[in-house]
């Protein structure tokens, strides 16, 4: 069976080029299954690419091949690029941020930057375009490889995994009892935010579920958020619009408000500015 092809972008659906990657795919191969991943990326946001990789991949069938396209240095001389993760997928994309997450998390073992002579897409009009690679170099070559024209050799020349352009990763603690982290990126139609702190970080420090815990908020140092709120295992063990600490699907602490928005009543954004302290206490400051 040939490799489903998995897209995102920060296109969204409001023109065509979503349609035009789509289209040149099946030129190359019509049986080739193209599914979305997203096409809701903030614009130009490389750590959000970097994060919706991570947070989807390993659902997916071992060989499937991802296109992330969210590439704010189209046309410069930033590395367009296949990348092979140590759990045995690919990814077509610019090499600009986006692989962060998975070269930490996961694991990558080899990666090669398309030969343009060779993978990219001519005719059509096409050859005299730089804003485009989307439609003329990642989903053409994607779609070469996933047919089985080209081999993951035939993508291009590899070069050292160290090159691969990342973003900071903030690691959480455990300092006295006070498990600190980051909001890492949110769940925006719910209005969660998810914090960089795993499941195994709030055991090793006490808390489990029916706990109140002290949650503080702080963006550059001042306290945008201290209450005691409720740690549990699900939304609705809190009160319809009150705030909830929870597990969320990656095993990570996540901060909601039952069907409400807490990143809007609360005014809470995210990045590394945006840290999360929660610790055991009876009184919040």
């Amino acid at each position: 069976m040939k490799p489903i092809l998995v897209f995102q972008t920060d296109f969204t659906y409001k023109e065509g080029a979503v349609s035009s990657m789509y289209g040149v795919v099946k030129t190359v191969d019509r049986g080739l299954e193209i599914i979305d991943g997203t096409h809701e990326i903030p614009q130009y946001d490389t750590w959000s690419a970097s994060y919706r990789l991570y947070q989807t991949m390993k659902f997916w069938p071992e060989g499937t091949i991802f296109v992330s396209v969210v590439d704010p240095g189209v046309g410069t001389g930033r590395r367009a690029s296949v990348a092979k993760t140590a759990n045995g997928y690919y990814v077509v994309t610019p090499d600009n941020g986006s692989l962060t997450h998975l070269k930490h998390l996961v694991g990558i073992t080899e990666i090669r930057e398309i030969d343009e002579t060779v993978n990219r897409l001519r005719g059509k009009n096409t050859e005299g375009v730089g804003i485009f690679h989307g439609r003329d170099l990642f989903a053409y070559c994607a779609a070469k490889f996933a047919s089985g024209i080209i081999d993951f050799e035939g993508v291009g020349p590899a070069y050292p995994v160290e090159e691969i352009v990342s973003h900071e990763i903030q690691m959480p603690k455990l300092e006295a009892g006070v498990v600190k982290g980051i909001f890492e990126i949110d769940d925006p139609n719910f209005g969660n935010v998810w914090t960089n702190i795993p499941l195994e970080l709030f055991t090793e420090a006490g808390f489990k579920y029916g706990d109140t815990l002290c949650l503080t908020v702080e963006n550059k140092d001042e306290v945008v958020f201290n209450q005691a709120v409720l740690f549990q295992y699900s939304f609705g063990f809190a009160s319809k619009g009150e705030p909830i600490i929870y597990n969320n699907e990656l095993m990570k602490i996540g901060l909601a408000v039952n069907q409400g928005s807490f990143s809007e009543l609360y005014k809470i954004g995210t990045g590394k500015d945006w840290v999360v302290k929660f610790e055991k206490s009876k009184d919040c400051l």
